[in-house]
């Protein structure tokens, strides 16, 4: 408003916003601008920095605002990254949120104390370790609809801007990417072909295996080299591959130790991680017929933690149920939530303590109250 005053004879020549002045700041922020473009073409096309080197080279007006300039556009390349790759691998996209993820954890996994602590505490220590010596594995037990794919998903989206759409994140599910036994040894190179791509790609890299106790022995096999130990190099070079494993296997063993901990009278929260993890490996190791009970995962102390999910009360289905209406905006009651939990079977027959799926399908079953 003060140069158009300054034109209608308003403001004399050498005010607040005479001529000269107007046209000393016009013909500065015309230079600034040309600097933010060229420093964002130098981010985002490599080509572009040869100019700009060029340039301040031959004396050209540099920045006006050094630390102003250069946080906004340090913003604005950020910006426009999360669009497009500005980097030849994933590692640009990881942002390792463990804050977010133990808040998320806490607020929105229901009923698994020791999940909760034990996926934070194991990633927090596994990314803050100067040289780990090999992956860091997690092997998630329990029943279906307790959260096992819940902390996955919820993993690789505080780990990863993109969460599972990341390049540096691989999920298997073994029915559906390795449905034929026939087929076995070119899945086998399949496999070993995507972990390498996905290792060479990606210094952080997280591969999950869903339906993990039907993995043929072959595939376990194939797997299990990426997970070992690894020579010692520079910190610069130093992987951190994480792979998680779901499997159903161990839920009834669980689920026994949560039901005598409920006739003793005693809260689910007493049960310690050290109490299930012996009870857990004591049946796989006890499996007959179970490959990923017998793989290598376990005989060679492979497996850093195993992760017991607990079988889930009708007041976690409940809040399963609150989170399903607010995720999708719609409203809801106390009277609500308990017409969605009494759709649910819950198991043994005497107590009907345990939801028998868990919370699974309470995100469809409150399709039934649609308005």
């Amino acid at each position: 408003r003060a140069p158009r005053a300054e034109q209608q004879g308003a403001v004399p020549e050498g005010g607040p916003w005479g001529r000269v002045r107007y046209e000393a700041v016009k013909k500065h922020l015309g230079a600034l601008s040309k600097q933010y473009w060229r420093y964002l073409a130098c981010k985002v096309w490599q080509e572009g920095c040869e100019e700009e080197e060029e340039q301040q080279e031959e004396g050209e007006a540099g920045w006006g605002f050094p630390l102003v300039g250069q946080d906004y556009l340090e913003i604005l390349s950020a910006w426009y990254c999360s669009f497009g790759k500005c980097c030849e691998t994933g590692d640009c996209r990881i942002i390792n949120n463990i804050t977010g993820l133990e808040a998320d954890l806490r607020g929105q996994l229901h009923g698994q104390h020791l999940a909760k602590e034990v996926v934070v505490r194991a990633v927090q220590g596994f990314l803050q370790s100067p040289r780990p010596h090999k992956a860091l594995v997690l092997s998630f037990h329990g029943w279906s609809g307790t959260g096992k794919n819940f902390v996955a998903r919820m993993v690789a989206s505080h780990l990863y801007r993109d969460g599972l759409r990341s390049d540096c994140v691989r999920v298997f599910i073994s029915l559906l990417h390795f449905p034929h036994p026939n087929y076995v040894d070119s899945y086998k190179a399949q496999l070993q072909r995507q972990l390498s791509e996905t290792l060479q790609r990606c210094r952080q890299a997280l591969l999950i295996f869903d339906e993990a106790e039907k993995l043929h022995p072959g595939l376990l096999a194939a797997i299990t080299p990426f997970m070992a130990q690894h020579g010692s190099r520079g910190q610069e070079d130093q992987q951190r591959p994480i792979f998680l494993f779901l499997s159903n296997l161990g839920g009834n063993t669980i689920n026994e130790v949560a039901l005598d901990f409920w006739r003793a009278g005693r809260a689910r929260e007493e049960i310690s991680l050290e109490l299930l993890e012996q009870r857990l490996r004591l049946e796989l190791q006890e499996a007959a017929e179970n490959s990923y009970a017998h793989s290598h995962l376990l005989r060679e102390n492979l497996i850093d933690f195993v992760v017991p999910f607990l079988p889930l009360e009708y007041h976690h289905v409940k809040l399963c149920a609150r989170d399903a209406f607010l995720a999708r905006g719609l409203p809801y009651t106390e009277a609500t939530l308990d017409e969605v939990a009494q759709m649910m079977v819950f198991v043994p027959k005497e107590e009907k303590l345990f939801s028998a799926q868990g919370c699974k399908s309470v995100p469809q079953r409150i399709n039934y109250f649609l308005p």
